[in-house]
């Protein structure tokens, strides 16, 4: 049975070093091209002879990749599924901690290969600098922990995939009840907002207990690795050369300084426009003036044709890209049972192909995503072109600009699903959730700063630092009554269980978006241009560069923020007048 939503895409590029034909469950037969590689190595005399062995390197490893990722893909579509989970499991358990000390030895030979220094110094910058990271990281002891983590990170996608209610008569899942929250009967609101809350805090124990086990598993992978704590191994580790926990630290007061003041003149504005003594947390998405709910499509169908019709009107090489990704049946975006949470991009990195996976249920916020989930295919495509597979991939903290920049062009044509007047209220509510946005990734970050530097710390020390940073970030909203959510508010954030430290690079991208947006009002076509100029270097060039090539400084202290929130404000102020 093929549990993937599209079929047998063949290599971008013929393979000239791996075999047509791998069992990619048998080692045997994946190790014998690890140790070809080891043995060719000695045979390279001069830098073209390294660079052929690099890119023969970067082969096996899309390979690799490609089949890593389609197991991914199959377990998250089908998370009831014993055969996908069986398959992905096989590959974690199996094939992927033999990878890792096969991979070192190749990086340990490179960075010890006499032509090393004779390769073109600014074109492998990047990857010398990479490799030398990882090399000064790997730990043997620590490749059975990082199973283990795997195989945690799945039991948190296996139980909040599975987490459904009652309503009206039918089951539905957590992401379905979303509609409900924009519903303008304030009884229907806290009615669904109380079942998800409450389904979410029958599991606590679980939630507890996985990340309990995950964070004993990361504290010892960092010590092994030589670090205080794990926050000083997590930077290292994701690559963060270009700045530190300190800026980040500087991030959050920025954002506590420059945004905050904002978040809390819109929810004075929308509780004044509710009528309402108080602003609870069932009244944060519906309308502000009790409109019923933006419904900009009922099937999946509708939503990729407006969104096509939208990168048509942006640009054309965009459009033929998506076309292909439907074509293709790159994309599974409707919301089911047994379907993992949340809304990713996969590269498959052998096809040099983009899938988009989400949870879409027809409201306005799906939109949003798949723009932004397209804007992570276009980077792919964009970069589609580089040979070198180490390259085909940027820094998170610039993919997210491609996506986050592509909600806010696209955005622009959201009359596509609407009227005039409804085209104006869906430009606002992204705005503002931009506004909004910033506060929760000031939230997310400070408190995984917290957790990992607290070691021994306790379940209920943990709560109470989540609410006291709500308290900091929440802005107007009156939890009272619901303390006990609002302090496990986190266990809805999957970056905290399966992708630890990875959300302030939202934050920081999103900043660079916003500069592109700003651009794009006096010369779209250049703001573009740049932007996609930028997207065609993958990660051949360090950050703050890929920031320069797109037109944005890098940077995010309040000197930066300001101006921008500054401009958001603005443009919700003039939005607002034209529907006056």
């Amino acid at each position: 049975m093929n549990l993937l939503p599209f079929g047998d895409l063949p290599p971008a590029a013929a393979r000239k070093f791996v075999p047509a034909r791998v069992d990619w469950d048998n080692w045997d037969e994946i190790s014998v091209l690890f140790d070809q590689l080891e043995e060719r190595a000695a045979e390279a005399r001069d830098a073209a002879a390294l660079e052929q062995w690099l890119l023969d390197w970067g082969e096996l490893s899309a390979a690799l990749d490609e089949e890593s990722s389609k197991r991914y893909i199959a377990m998250t579509c089908h998370t009831e599924s014993e055969e996908a989970e069986t398959a992905f499991l096989r590959f974690v358990e199996n094939i992927e901690p033999e990878l890792k000390p096969r991979q070192f030895k190749l990086e340990q030979i490179f960075l010890a290969h006499p032509c090393r220094e004779s390769l073109p110094a600014r074109r492998y910058e990047v990857f010398d600098r990479d490799v030398s990271r990882d090399v000064e990281l790997f730990r043997e002891e620590n490749i059975p922990l990082q199973t283990a983590e795997a195989k945690l990170e799945q039991q948190y996608q296996k139980l909040t995939g599975a987490l459904t209610v009652q309503y009206q008569g039918e089951e539905r899942t957590l992401p379905q009840m979303g509609v409900y929250l924009e519903e303008p009967d304030r009884a229907v609101r806290q009615e669904a907002w109380e079942l998800v809350t409450n389904r979410r805090l029958q599991e606590k124990e679980q939630f507890e207990a996985i990340f309990d086990e995950l964070l004993s598993l990361r504290e010892q992978i960092a010590r092994n690795a030589g670090f205080e704590n794990y926050l000083e191994y997590a930077f290292k580790a994701r690559g963060r050369f270009d700045y530190t926990p300190a800026d980040c630290v500087r991030f959050h007061d920025a954002v506590e300084q420059v945004v905050m003041p904002a978040v809390r003149e819109l929810h004075s504005a929308r509780r004044s426009q509710l009528g309402l003594e108080s602003l609870r947390p069932w009244d944060t998405a519906v309308d502000p003036l009790n409109r019923p709910p933006l419904k900009p499509f009922e099937k999946v169908e509708r939503l990729v044709a407006g969104c096509q019709s939208i990168f048509q009107k942006l640009d054309g090489e965009l459009a033929d890209g998506f076309a292909t990704m439907k074509d293709l049946r790159l994309l599974d975006l409707e919301n089911r049972k047994g379907k993992a949470p949340g809304g990713y991009q996969s590269t498959l990195p052998e096809s040099r192909l983009p899938f988009i996976f989400m949870n879409s249920v027809g409201l306005q916020r799906d939109v949003e995503t798949l723009l932004h989930e397209s804007g992570h295919a276009f980077h792919a495509l964009a970069a589609r072109g580089e040979d070198f597979y180490f390259y085909r991939h940027g820094p998170i903290e610039f993919c997210e600009v491609a996506s986050m920049a592509m909600e806010l062009l696209g955005i622009e044509f959201v009359s596509e699903f609407y009227g005039a007047e409804e085209t104006k209220r869906a430009r606002q509510t992204h705005l503002e959730g931009i506004i909004g946005f910033f506060p929760w990734m000031a939230t997310v970050d400070a408190f995984q700063h917290w957790i990992y530097t607290h070691p021994g710390h306790s379940r209920e020390e943990r709560s109470q630092a989540f609410a006291g940073l709500m308290e900091r970030f929440g802005g107007d909203v009156d939890w009272t009554g619901y303390e006990d959510a609002r302090a496990n508010l986190w266990h809805r954030q999957l970056h905290i269980f399966l992708h630890p430290f990875y959300y302030v690079e939202y934050g920081i991208a999103q900043l660079g978006a916003l500069q592109i947006w700003v651009n794009s009002q006096s010369d779209k076509a250049k703001a573009l241009a740049d932007c996609r100029r930028a997207l065609a270097l993958g990660g051949s060039r360090p950050l703050p560069e890929l920031f320069r090539t797109a037109g944005c400084t890098f940077g995010f202290d309040a000197d930066t923020v300001r101006p921008l929130i500054s401009r958001a404000r603005d443009e919700l102020e003039a939005l607002s007048a034209a529907s006056a």
